[in-house]
């Protein structure tokens, strides 16, 4: 894929070299300064930004592990990888990170309730949900969802007050043709198609 990049650019008289750019100054917020952004503020404004989600699971040697995420995205085509964000304070992660392995579910839009309960901290989160093993990891593929993707931890790099969690995909599949579960303005909404 990067010869093929490559080769368009040396055709299209594209530099092959490019300049990097300066890298920037960083450095910490001392004591007494206030942040840049107000977390309020960054909170109430990256809500306008719909996205769909996600319960991601593990099998662990306790039982089945897993939590609501919405913060999740495909990564590369070749070789298939995906990430999910989580924040560092997870209890959850720390079980899903040993375990080595998770599996994605992407809610439908009837699934709002399962979200939730996914949510929670602390309570028994698979008490009364169905599932079975995704074919390649064994984590627990949730009854219902839409579509899933069973993936292997390959990297997790550190992102603020959250971990970046990269993982290869090795067995995927939808189930059904549903609408999917979408998360906007702190609210659970329906996708509507848009006609013309």
């Amino acid at each position: 894929m990067a010869a093929t990049a490559v080769r368009y650019l040396r055709s299209a008289g594209s530099p092959t070299a490019v300049e990097a750019h300066p890298r920037p100054r960083l450095r910490a917020v001392r004591d007494g300064e206030r942040p840049p952004v107000d977390p309020a503020e960054f909170r109430r404004v990256l809500g306008h930004f719909a996205s769909g989600v996600t319960v991601v699971t593990a099998l662990t040697p306790e039982g089945p592990a897993g939590f609501a995420c919405q913060s999740f995205a495909s990564l590369s085509l070749d070789p298939p990888l995906v990430a999910f964000m989580v924040a560092r304070t997870s209890t959850t992660w720390p079980r899903i990170a040993r375990a080595g392995t998770f599996c994605v579910n992407i809610l439908g839009a009837d699934q709002g309730d399962l979200c939730l309960g996914f949510a929670k901290s602390g309570a028994d989160k698979f008490a009364e949900v169905p599932y079975d093993a995704a074919p390649a990891t064994g984590s627990p593929r949730l009854t219902g969802a839409p579509a899933w993707i069973d993936c292997t931890i390959t990297t997790v790099h550190t992102g603020g007050d959250h971990l970046i969690v990269v993982g290869r995909v090795e067995t995927l599949g939808a189930t059904t043709d549903g609408d999917p579960l979408l998360f906007h303005q702190g609210r659970f909404g329906r996708f509507g198609r848009v006609s013309g």
